[in-house]
């Protein structure tokens, strides 16, 4: 199975495909809580999809545009799992980025880090104090 994720806004969207390109999707308002619910998040669509993380041979991810925070979270959490899980992980931009991602899977592609991609300047703030 492979997982294409993405975090770019307040609803954090999973999507599982099977070897046939059944895809299921689910997602979730995370607004603020995505640091603290993503992992409760995936866990809730392996289980809908009735996987386990054993299954997943592939990730592709978002790269942006987006929010900052939300692309931080969600591509710093999927390249942890991809690295500790050996699995292949692939970034994407653009309206048909997931079928991109599951075509660089195919080809065997495999990057070892994805890094956001913001489209333009990240705003931060300066310290108040």
């Amino acid at each position: 199975m492979i997982l294409l994720i993405d975090s770019s806004t307040p609803t954090f969207t999973v999507t599982v495909v099977d070897g046939e390109h059944k895809r299921c999707h689910f997602s979730w308002e995370a607004g603020r809580e995505l640091a603290r619910n993503i992992l409760t998040y995936l866990n809730e669509a392996l289980a809908s999809s009735e996987a386990t993380w054993d299954d997943i041979i592939g990730i592709g991810v978002f790269e942006g545009p987006g929010s900052f925070t939300g692309l931080r979270i969600g591509i710093t959490v999927v390249n942890t799992i991809a690295q500790a899980n050996s699995v292949a992980i692939v970034g994407a931009r653009g309206e048909a980025w997931q079928d991109q991602a599951l075509n660089k899977l195919a080809a065997g592609e495999h990057q070892q880090v994805i890094m956001p991609y913001y489209g333009s300047e990240a705003h931060i703030t300066s310290p108040r104090k």
